[in-house]
């Protein structure tokens, strides 16, 4: 299962890549804080030494209640970051739906585009031909900025729904000249989908794998999350782990997160329970640093 973006290739058969977010925007339903452009820069530099494997950044909110972001001024907002990430040495990823903003992204040192409209556009498709970037294929039956909750909006079921999207997507794509290994797949939490219907598209995963590309498990924090446990997004850190988890287990290799500490620790054990290449050295002790809370008897 390689995942090839410009100069850099993956193979994520049986690995998992950490993504952390960059949200260089005012009004992210995440962060909370306004990030302007030095904060946003001065973020990215953190997640890599975080541990991160890829950086991810993007310029506007997917919040519904918020105006779209004119290309120029997303523009203005995302290249510092991208720059600062591809500093890192870093593959970085772009989150636009907006060519002209991907363009720019791409020449600042972004390697994968990430497209929250389904990659419809095919302004985008030659833009990721043409460079040889990779990107992120997923799904969505609304355009960004609008929500769209209907129950019976899947009546064949979302496991038949996303199979068939997604093969016909991968075929226009091939077309444009875009490689199979250029593409990774995400179910869109959230996206045009109740919670339910969520649910229900994370659980068809494993058929989805089928397709033989990895999956970008964009699930951090999402609303689907704090729907069941009734949290805010701060507090919906154990939900997304275990929605991490699930994915695990079928295809899912980009982990899409705000929490990359936090990750990294989850992987690590998870790693070491389901990777069977995984080796725990057999002197391998706590330490006592950390064996017990400070000021513990």
């Amino acid at each position: 299962m390689l995942f090839r973006a410009r100069d850099k290739t993956f193979d994520l058969t049986n690995k998992a890549l950490i993504v952390g977010i960059v949200n260089a925007t005012p009004d992210s339903f995440s962060d909370g804080d306004p990030m302007g452009i030095e904060h946003a820069e001065r973020r990215a530099t953190e997640l890599a030494e975080q541990g991160a494997d890829v950086i991810e950044v993007g310029g506007e909110s997917n919040v519904s209640n918020r105006p779209a972001v004119d290309a120029d001024e997303e523009i203005e907002r995302v290249v510092p970051a991208v720059e600062a990430a591809a500093a890192t040495g870093l593959a970085v990823a772009i989150d636009t739906y907006k060519p002209p903003v991907a363009a720019a992204a791409i020449e600042a040192g972004a390697t994968i585009v990430n497209d929250i409209s389904g990659l419809g556009d095919p302004l985008m498709h030659e833009l990721v031909a043409s460079t040889g970037a990779g990107t992120v294929l997923m799904h969505t039956e609304t355009p960004p900025k609008q929500v769209r909750w209907e129950e019976d909006l899947y009546p064949e079921g979302l496991s038949v729904h996303l199979t068939r999207f997604f093969e016909d997507r991968l075929a226009t794509l091939a077309a444009a000249g875009i490689g199979a290994e250029q593409v990774a797949l995400d179910p869109g939490p959230d996206f045009a989908k109740t919670p339910r219907q969520t649910v229900e598209s994370l659980r068809a995963l494993s058929e989805i794998s089928v397709l033989g590309r990895p999956v970008y498990l964009a699930v951090s924090r999402k609303d689907f999350i704090g729907a069941l446990t009734h949290t805010r997004p701060s507090e919906r850190g154990p939900g997304t782990y275990a929605a991490l988890a699930s994915g695990l287990l079928s295809c899912g290799r980009l982990l899409r997160v705000h929490d990359v500490v936090g990750t990294r620790r989850f992987l690590t054990v998870w790693e070491a329970l389901n990777d069977p290449e995984f080796e725990v050295p057999a002197d391998l002790r706590i330490e006592d640093a950390v064996r017990r809370e400070q000021g513990d008897g």
